[in-house]
C-alpha cells in the first residue's frame, strides 16, 4: 500500500465526516424551523417572512450534503477495493449488496409506520406537557355542547395520539365538585405559551379574535384584543363575546400565558 494510497483513504474519511457534521447541523436548524412554524403558523403571513423560503433552502443544502455524502462513500469503496488481495473484492461487493439489499427492505418495512422528522419533534413536544396546564375541548355530563376549560395533562400516549387530562376543578356546585379526567384527541389540545420561555409567547394585534381564560374562572371564551402589549410580560385587554354590561363590552385584563389562538371553526 503507497502513502499515496493511504493520504487519499484518509482525505475521503476526513471528508466524509466534515459532510455528516455539516448535515447534522443543517437537520438541527431544519428541525428549529418546524418548530418555529407549528408553535407559530400564521407568520408566513407577514410581509417581508422568509420562513418557508429558508426552509426550502435547507431542505435543498441537505440534499446536496446527502449526495455529496453518497460520492465520497462510494469513492472510499473503490479505494479499499483495490486494496483488497485478488479474489476477495468480487465476494466483498456481494456480500455488501446482499447486506444493502437486506437493508433496503427493511428500512421500506419500517418507513411504512414511521412517522416524519417533524411529526417526531411535534409528538416529543406534546408528551412533554405532562403535568402542564392546557386549554382544553370537553363536554361536561349532560351538556349540550363541548367548552373549553384549564385541564392538567397526566399523559399523552404517542402511539395513539390521545392525551389523559384531569380536569381540577369542573364546578362549584356540590354534585360536579369532583375531579374529571377525559381522554381527548390532539385536535382538543391548545398548550399555553410558557410563562418561563417568551420566546414561544404569541403575539396578537389588536382586533385579532382570540381564545383566553375569562377572568376569575377556568373557562375559556372567544375575545378580541383591544390593545397591543408594550412589554412580553403585560397583560392582554380583552372584549369578551357576549360580555354586555350597560350596553357595552368592557374592557378586561388577562394574562398572556392565558390567551391562545382562536381555534378553525370555532363556535361558543
Amino acid at each position: 500500500m503507497s502513502s499515496a494510497d493511504i493520504t487519499g483513504i484518509l482525505d475521503n474519511s476526513r471528508e466524509l465526516d466534515r459532510l455528516r457534521k455539516e448535515q447534522e447541523e443543517v437537520l438541527l436548524e431544519i428541525n428549529k424551523m418546524h418548530k418555529k412554524l407549528q408553535s407559530t403558523p400564521e407568520v408566513v403571513e407577514k410581509p417581508g417572512d422568509n420562513s418557508l423560503s429558508r426552509l426550502k433552502m435547507l431542505y435543498t443544502q441537505a440534499k446536496e450534503l446527502s449526495e455529496s455524502e453518497v460520492n465520497i462513500s462510494t469513492q472510499l469503496l473503490g479505494q479499499l477495493d483495490t486494496l483488497m488481495p485478488s479474489g476477495t473484492p468480487g465476494q466483498h461487493r456481494r456480500r455488501i449488496a446482499e447486506g444493502e439489499q437486506k437493508k433496503k427492505r427493511m428500512k421500506a418495512d419500517s418507513d411504512i409506520t414511521r412517522p416524519s422528522p417533524s411529526l417526531r419533534n411535534l409528538l416529543d413536544s406534546l408528551a412533554n406537557l405532562k403535568g402542564e396546564q392546557v386549554a382544553a375541548r370537553v363536554r361536561q355530563e349532560e351538556a349540550e355542547k363541548e367548552e373549553w376549560v384549564i385541564v392538567k395533562v397526566i399523559h399523552f400516549d404517542k402511539e395513539t395520539r390521545v392525551f389523559e387530562v384531569l380536569d381540577e376543578e369542573p364546578g362549584d356546585d356540590e354534585e360536579s365538585s369532583e375531579q374529571k379526567q377525559y381522554k381527548l384527541p390532539m385536535s382538543h389540545i391548545i398548550p399555553f405559551p410558557k410563562r418561563t420561555d417568551l420566546t414561544n409567547a404569541q403575539e396578537f394585534p389588536p382586533g385579532k379574535h382570540v381564545l383566553a381564560v375569562y377572568p376569575g374562572t377556568t373557562a375559556l371564551y372567544k375575545a378580541t384584543v383591544v390593545q397591543t402589549r408594550k412589554k412580553k410580560t403585560d397583560d392582554y385587554v380583552l372584549e369578551f363575546d357576549d360580555d354586555e354590561e350597560e350596553g357595552c363590552l368592557p374592557r378586561r385584563e388577562v394574562p398572556y400565558h392565558r390567551v391562545v389562538p382562536l381555534p378553525q371553526g370555532h363556535r361558543q
